[in-house]
Parts: C-alpha cells; structure tokens; sequence
C-alpha cells in the first residue's frame, strides 16, 4: 500500500488550520440523512430549548434514527459489518468491471478510534488482495485538514486509474463538492463515517448516527440521576455531522428532563484540556454526571475528580478499552455508547460488491448498540490483550492479523 505520486505532488496544497478550528459554512442545500445536527445552545448558567430545525437538525431523521435502535438488522448474525437496518438496494451493474485499483481519502488517524478502524481496514485489504479482489490499494491522509482532503481526492480523480474511491470526509458540507466531483469522474464512490450534503455516492455507509449515540448517553443521564442534577457536557469540535447530531439528540432529551447542563465545552479531544476543564467547574461547585460526544478522552474526565476528591459522576463514555476499564475498576455508573468501528471493514468488502455489480444498501445503515453493565465485563475479557487506546467493538477478531496488528499500533 501507497500514496500515488499524484497525491505525494498534491500535498504542497495544505491548509493551515489546526483541526481542532475546522468549521463547515453552511450548505445551501438541505442536508441528506446523516448530515443534519444541532448547534451549541447550552450557555454557563443552563440549556436553551433546541429548534426544531436547522442547519444541524432535522426531526425527521432523529425520529428514524432513535427508532432505529429496535430494528433488528437484515445480515449474518457473526458478521455485523455485513449486516443492514432497513436497506434500500442500489443496482451497480453499470460499475461491473475487472478493474480493481482501490483509493481511499482518509480525513485523518488523529484518535484511537480511527486508528484502531484503518488497522481493521488494511487487514482487510490484505485479505481480498491474497484473494486476487483488489489490486493496488492507494490511500492518502489529510490529518483533518479540509483543503489537503479536497487536495487527495481531485489528486485521485487526476490519475484517472482510480476503479473506486472511497471518502471518509474531514468535514460536512465543506467536503461536499469535492465528493460530487468523484462521482462526476464516473468511478463507483463509496462515502463512510461522515456524511456529505449530497447522495450522489453509490452508497453512504454508517452506523445508526449521531443521533442514537447522543440519545444513548443522555438517556442515561436521566435515568441515573435524581431531577436537578447537574451535567457538564464535552464536545471535540464542530462542523462534524456525526458530532453535531450527537448533541443535537443530546439537547432533546435534556430539554424534556429535570436536569441542569452546565455547559456543553469543546475540547479538541484533548485529555489535559478535558481534566483541566472539568476540574474547573468541579472548583465551582457540583458536576453529578458528564456527557460526551466521544469518549477516548473519557479517563481524563473521571480522574479530574479523582484529583479533586470528588464522588464519580454517571458517566457516558465510549467503548474504547481505557475507559471500560476504568469503569470497572472504579464500579461508577456508567454506559460506553458505540459509534460501531467495525465499519472501516464494510467499505472495503462494498467496492469489491460494486465491481461484481452486485446491489448494495444506498444508504448502509451497520448496527450500534452501546456497552451496558451487563455485557461490559465479556467485551473486556475478549479483549484482555489489547491495549487501552483498542476499541471493543471493532469487528476483526477473525481477520489474519489478529491480535499482533492492532497490538502493535
């Protein structure tokens, strides 16, 4: 596996903006699906009432998602990556060929759960690759960088011998033209993770959404703590569908609760700005539970009260191993949500679907189901030998590479 010279000649394009500052504009267009999702109304001294629509929020799409949870996905049970929660199937006749150079635009491997997906993914490249399914396997990484993103896909429609691209975009609707451009090339586009303001892909494949991962924690909140209780609210960054949909779920389920957000904080996903600003509102008085948009920097977050001699709060974390093994050391109150790593698999096994010209979900919705008290302890046994920056979930205990791989990041 390579960058093309082509992407390796683009690279002199990049931006300057740190990730932790990227924003999309506005797009013009009303958001397909997963792109919508809620802005920043809680304030220091409370929460204002989300509206019921915007730029980041479409009840239409909450609805589905939250109802989504209780359907049972269409798949082989062992293999969750492969499985569907109501899919709708695209003919992909017209893509048939025997062409099988892959290319891939990654906004980056900037946390542990992108890296822990892109080991997943590149085991199973190889494993298609000794198959004769895939041929050359070009990816390029933008490090967040919106511009460097748009820089690696015109690099890879320019080389023309893309047989398809996949694009896991740095940002929503600031990515969106250079998508539409891959698909104008006339090669099979395959967006994951994060969605763009357009369904001009093949297929856009993604667990639930947002909005399920943020209704997972909040729900929790209110059901574990006593009506008034406070919650501070950390955030990584805006402009992210799937992040922004998280509080927007988050904000709704706050909204018809009893319960007092303090403040909902962006923390570049940092874990000594997420301590320090925890510890901050913990010297102002009570924090009762903490809700995250995505929990790798949840340790940080439970240490500050460590550090402070404060009671752990309830607490929403993530499936990522450091945290659930907190969590069962310390015995707080807690659920890990899932934003299912095992969908860095799926894009891979849809190109080669695509060049079959077999029908795939143009919307392919993988299950997410959180970590609960109850199954907690099991994902952690299976998971004895990985390290803490490892995700639970990620879906590849029975390709070639297990376990050294991802032991060895």
């Amino acid at each position: 596996m390579r960058r093309s010279r082509a992407l390796l000649a683009a690279s002199a394009a990049a931006a300057l903006m740190l990730a932790a500052c990227t924003t999309d504009e506005p797009a013009d267009t009303a958001a397909p699906e997963e792109t919508a999702a809620a802005g920043d109304e809680a304030g220091a001294e409370g929460e204002e009432e989300p509206e019921a629509e915007g730029e980041f929020f479409v009840q239409a799409d909450y609805d589905r998602q939250l109802a989504q949870r209780d359907v049972e996905p269409e798949g082989p049970a062992d293999q969750p990556w492969l499985q569907a929660i109501e899919p709708e199937y695209v003919d992909t006749a017209q893509y048939a060929q025997d062409g099988n150079t892959l290319c891939f635009s990654n906004a980056s491997v900037s946390n542990p759960w992108r890296v822990t997906g892109w080991i997943t993914m590149q085991q199973q490249v190889e494993v298609l690759r000794a198959a004769g399914e895939i041929g050359e396997f070009r990816y390029s990484d933008a490090a967040d960088d919106d511009n460097q993103q748009i820089t690696d896909i015109q690099a890879f429609i320019d080389a023309g011998d893309c047989n398809a691209i996949i694009i896991s975009p740095s940002t929503t609707a600031t990515l969106t033209p250079a998508v539409e451009a891959a698909c104008a090339s006339g090669v099979p586009v395959i967006v994951f993770d994060r969605g763009v303001n357009t369904d001009c892909m093949v297929t856009f494949i993604h667990p639930i959404g947002g909005y399920a991962y943020g209704a997972d924690g909040a729900e929790f909140l209110v059901e574990n703590l006593e009506p008034g209780s406070t919650v501070l609210a950390l955030r990584i960054l805006p402009g992210v569908d799937v992040l922004e949909n998280r509080w927007a779920a988050a904000q709704e389920i706050f909204a018809d609760s009893e319960l007092e957000i303090l403040g909902d904080e962006f923390t570049g996903g940092d874990g000594a700005e997420i301590k320090n600003i925890v510890t901050q509102y913990l010297q102002r008085g009570e924090v009762d539970g903490i809700w995250m948009d995505a929990g790798d920097g949840a340790v940080a977050a439970v240490e500050a009260f460590e550090d402070t001699g404060n009671d752990y709060p309830v607490m929403v974390g993530e499936d990522e191993l450091s945290f659930m093994r907190k969590w069962q050391e310390t015995g707080m109150t807690a659920i890990a949500p899932v934003y299912s790593n095992f969908q860095w698999r799926t894009p891979i096994l849809a190109a080669t679907m695509i060049w079959n010209g077999e029908q795939v979900p143009q919307e392919w919705v993988l299950p997410q189901e959180p970590i609960t008290e109850s199954d907690r302890d099991e994902f952690l046994d299976r998971n004895a030998d990985m390290p803490s920056l490892h995700y639970a979930k990620f879906g590849g205990e029975d390709l070639p590479g297990y376990p050294t791989a991802w032991q060895d990041r």
